[in-house]
């Protein structure tokens, strides 16, 4: 069997654009953590959201560690405590956000204001958990 001239350029055509489909689907860059350079806005406020939920969660972790080591009474005054805390953090959050009230920035800032807290309240848990301990 023998192509003809149409054929075998037809051919041609049809390998060099699967060929470089192959070539481009290969370069695609990697999907990467927008996190580790964030370019917009969104991008940020959204990473800066998700920084302060990771430092939560550690900090319920703690909490839980701190809650096993208490009596009744202790466990009720952490409570009461985490409770003004709790108060004091979302106050002064807003308070230090509002700087930039009306702008983009402020749910970002708002949200690492409430990372740097939560990972403060939560060193002073490990603090009073290690004191407690010995």
């Amino acid at each position: 069997m023998t192509l003809n001239s149409k054929s075998r350029t037809l051919l041609t055509i049809l390998l060099l654009l699967s060929l470089a489909g192959v070539s481009t689907s290969a370069q695609k860059p990697k999907k990467t953590d927008p996190c580790a350079d964030p370019q917009t806005q969104v991008e940020m406020t959204q990473c800066a959201a998700n920084a302060y939920k990771a430092a939560d969660a550690v900090l319920n972790q703690i909490y839980k560690q701190m809650v096993a080591k208490l009596d009744e009474e202790e466990k009720a005054q952490l409570k009461e405590a985490q409770n003004a805390w709790l108060k004091y953090r979302d106050a002064n959050c807003d308070f230090v956000a509002d700087q930039y009230k009306g702008g983009t920035m402020r749910p970002m800032i708002y949200a690492g204001c409430l990372e740097d807290v939560t990972k403060k309240r939560t060193t002073e848990l490990k603090t009073q958990i290690e004191e407690r301990s010995h």
